[in-house]
């Protein structure tokens, strides 16, 4: 019997690119690769890399060097495959380079360096295929690609324009994940609002029946698996203002994800973003009282080129009325290719620092606050890990990774993917602790 051919998978970049990774190990276990845990293990390793902003860029070269010092044989794959004379400059020996979601042509690649095994053994795969995550959640990515032409971004140019996948083929998926024991579907995409724009919102089939090609739809649907759905990337286009009575009713978690970027109409323009801040504050104003507990979460930019202190008071000004609840700051990175880098007025880097510590320090005084604002109520949690201390959980309002943690008192037969009943007991500026009740 010939010796097992075994491939090692290295996944950087965000859940996009983690359900591209996921996409190929499912293909390489299909056709009967091993994958292995380590260096050492694997004849040849995968590199999926993120080449969104210089420090990403500089992670997946470091990745892309371990990995030939460790192994020497290495496939690269994902955004900065993309730009493969950056890849190839730094890293002439690898065995071939490849854009993101190319699962067909990294396989072209494993076949030439990696002949595929004479015995697939296709029954090892299941349904829901080979993922990344803990067992209990999943990234479900309904397309790939964007239109925006945000002057800060290069997305498009690395992933094209928006591709939405068949309706039928993403709820099939979802249902899949859950008959294989998902409790949270974390749905994902450069941009969740535009599912199916490029198609003109045609109807699939999915259970014999026909539905269309868009959030809305879609969202409704995955509501029906009676798990936890979760949406991100969520641009503020008008038809979102459909999906908030699905969240009051239960249907899907009321969490929305929204990229708000900056509040200054000047920067936004400058961005090439929507500019309507009173309208954005209002249309939240409106979401919040068809749904009370609605969580958003955004994130924001600062230091962008031109932005001036006025600029940034705007941006603090907004977040003072809109009390989001959930808030990421970035300051900005010039990325190769971006039109933001013909700006001009480029921020000094310690002002950059000094206004993302600025942003942060009052978002910790108003998540503070609303955290607060819980204890005492009971809440559904899901269960992440257990332990000798307890339970680490999440609330609806806290997605895997980048929000906050519900921390329980005991644990005594939980397991990661219950779901529990919690009374809020204490919070700080980003978590909550409670105790399990019977």
């Amino acid at each position: 019997m010939s010796k097992l051919k075994t491939i090692g998978m290295v996944s950087l970049g965000c859940p996009k690119a983690l359900v591209d990774s996921e996409h190929i190990l499912t293909r390489l276990r299909a056709e009967g690769y091993v994958i292995s845990p380590s260096y050492e293990g694997a004849d040849l390793v995968v590199v999926n890399t993120c080449g969104f902003i210089d420090a990403a860029v500089a992670e997946s070269l470091d990745a892309i060097g371990e990995a030939l010092k460790e192994n020497g044989k290495v496939i690269v794959t994902g955004c900065l495959g993309a730009r493969s004379d950056v890849v190839l400059e730094a890293h002439p020996q690898v065995l071939a380079v490849t854009g993101p979601h190319a699962a067909a042509e990294v396989m072209d690649a494993v076949h030439l360096h990696l002949p595929r095994p004479h015995d697939p053994f296709d029954s090892l795969i299941p349904p829901q295929g080979v993922r990344l995550t803990p067992k209990h959640y999943a990234y479900l990515k309904i397309s790939e690609g964007c239109n925006h032409r945000c002057a800060f971004c290069i997305i498009p140019s690395l992933r094209g324009d928006l591709v939405s996948r068949p309706v039928g083929e993403v709820l099939q998926e979802a249902e899949n994940l859950v008959k294989a024991g998902v409790k949270e579907l974390l749905v994902i995409s450069q941009d969740t609002s535009a599912y199916g724009v490029d198609v003109k919102y045609r109807s699939g089939f999915w259970g014999g029946r026909p539905v269309r090609t868009r959030m809305t739809e879609l969202a409704r649907h995955l509501g029906e698996l009676g798990v936890w759905v979760r949406l991100h990337y969520v641009y503020p286009y008008p038809h979102v203002d459909e999906v908030i009575p699905l969240m009051a009713e239960g249907k899907i978690l009321p969490y929305l994800d929204v990229p708000l970027q900056h509040a200054s109409p000047r920067v936004l323009k400058a961005m090439k973003r929507p500019g309507d801040i009173d309208g954005t504050l209002a249309r939240i104003r409106r979401w919040r009282e068809v749904c009370p507990d609605l969580t958003i979460r955004s994130t924001f930019i600062a230091g962008f080129p031109g932005e001036t202190e006025e600029d940034f008071e705007l941006l603090l000004d907004f977040l003072r009325e809109a009390k989001l609840d959930r808030v990421g700051c970035f300051a900005y990175s010039p990325v190769e290719g971006a039109a933001a880098n013909a700006l001009p007025g480029a921020v000094a880097e310690e002002v950059k620092e000094e206004r993302v510590a600025r942003l942060m320090a009052l978002q910790e005084e108003i998540s503070a606050a609303k955290l607060e604002s819980r204890i005492g109520r009971t809440l559904t949690v899901l269960v992440d890990e257990v332990d000798d201390d307890g339970a680490v959980a999440r609330s609806a309002a806290d997605a895997p990774e980048i929000d906050g943690l519900v921390y329980l008192n005991e644990a005594d037969g939980l397991k990661a993917g219950d779901f529990v009943e919690a009374e809020i007991t204490d919070s700080d500026e980003h978590d909550l602790w409670a105790r399990r009740l019977p």
